[in-house]
């Protein structure tokens, strides 16, 4: 804790972490993960997204992520495809507004970001 800042006002409150300089975002890896945008919410676990290759894909949300992760339409999304029907995946993660962010500075949703 001798390393640490501490605010000058309140000694128990550490001072805030500067700007990091880079970011860590979850990328494709393969060919079975593509970027996606939920376009419509089917029911129950299901949902339309629009990848990143121009198709529009019927995914699920994966079980151990039922409970914990929170999609609505236009959140950004990483699927990836099953092995037997390229036309079906599963939704493994969302991206949050920061690597969103880094991954339109980067290019890598200009192929979606043209259709909306």
């Amino acid at each position: 804790m001798d390393n640490q800042k501490w605010r000058k006002n309140n000694s128990n409150v550490p001072a805030p972490a500067p700007n990091p300089e880079f970011i860590r975002v979850r990328l494709p890896r393969g060919e079975n993960e593509l970027i996606g945008i939920i376009e419509q919410r089917v029911g129950g676990i299901r949902m339309l997204v629009r990848c990143t290759d121009g198709k529009t894909r019927n995914c699920r949300v994966k079980g151990k992520l039922k409970k914990s992760l929170w999609l609505r339409e236009n959140d950004i999304v990483l699927i990836e495809l099953w092995e037997f029907d390229k036309d079906r995946g599963d939704i493994i993660f969302k991206y949050n507004p920061t690597s969103i962010n880094w991954l339109k500075s980067k290019g890598y949703l200009k192929a979606v970001e043209a259709e909306f």
